[in-house]
């Protein structure tokens, strides 16, 4: 019995939210102690995934011109290859939805779901838990997209404990400005004494305390927040340049998608609290891939 070495399928390497991001302190390697709660969409880039009988990742799509080497999708790829000794290779096909630097996970998600994906299309057999020790090689936000669940996090973003969130429409905008997360967490203006939650994070006063710094740096940001407050309380996600807005229908999100100015982009999504790449993963079944000889 072997495994078809053509055996393809895709994924949805979803867009994420932080409803809240608050940072807790420096550790001495240089990351951030942090608590945020993560939601996902069900919206986000598109991943293809096909096995190849030689060892070699092929990336293709909408790469963005950044070098091999440096793409997070063929460093998750060459990760896995080398943990687990598989003799498979892939060649793998991007299509790039979500924003770079735009705070909604698009390099992180790419990477978990090409993590989750291969060890599908290898047969790798690793546990989630054992993915996500590898992810967090490549980002603080990787593992969150392996497990697959709105969670509250905390550590570097790796202490994961999964929340039921009540599903809500998001109009997501951006501002076509770029931030780069190493920037702002590096900036000696960065807050980074806001104290740990104490008991339910849903009895506080929740903020995300890179957005005082992004709205200083990137005035677009702060326009696109204030714009966005015709509508509904505005929050921007992770460390920006996304600035979203919440509703219960669909129909108020489409109504400022519609009026959105015309040099910013944006979407709307619905939220989800399993990721829509573990829900098509759900689907793939691997005895239809299977050769008898």
């Amino acid at each position: 019995m072997t495994l078809d070495s053509h055996a393809q399928f895709s994924l949805i390497a979803p867009a994420k939210l932080n409803l809240f991001l608050h940072i807790n302190g420096r550790r001495d390697d240089g990351y951030h102690e942090l608590e945020t709660l993560f939601t996902f969409l069900d919206y986000g880039d598109n991943l293809a995934f096909t096995r190849l009988s030689t060892s070699d990742i092929e990336l293709t799509g909408d790469t963005n011109n950044i070098p091999l080497t440096e793409n997070l999708i063929y460093k998750a790829a060459v990760l896995l290859q080398k943990h687990t000794k598989t003799a498979w290779g892939a060649k793998i096909n991007l299509t790039k939805i979500l924003p770079m630097g735009g705070g909604v996970g698009g390099g992180s998600s790419d990477a978990a779901t090409t993590l989750l994906g291969l060890n599908k299309l290898w047969n790798c057999q690793l546990t989630l838990q054992e993915l996500a020790k590898l992810g967090i090689q490549l980002g603080a936000d990787v593992p969150v997209f392996i497990n697959g669940k709105s969670a509250l996090a905390q550590g570097i973003g790796e202490k994961l404990v999964d929340v039921e969130l009540e599903q809500k429409w998001y109009c997501v905008v951006h501002p076509s400005e770029h931030v780069s997360t190493a920037k702002i967490f590096t900036h000696p203006d960065l807050t980074r004494d806001t104290p740990k939650l104490k008991s339910d994070w849903q009895q506080h006063l929740l903020r995300n305390d890179c957005e005082p710094l992004v709205k200083k740096l990137c005035p677009e940001v702060e326009k696109t927040l204030q714009w966005l407050l015709k509508y509904a309380p505005s929050k921007m996600t992770g460390t920006g340049s996304c600035c979203f807005v919440e509703f219960a229908t669909q129909t108020e999100a489409h109504h400022v998608l519609e009026n959105l100015p015309s040099d910013w982009n944006g979407f709307i999504a619905r939220s989800v609290n399993t990721s829509p790449a573990h829900m098509q993963l759900n689907a793939v079944h691997l005895s239809n891939q299977v050769t008898y000889k």
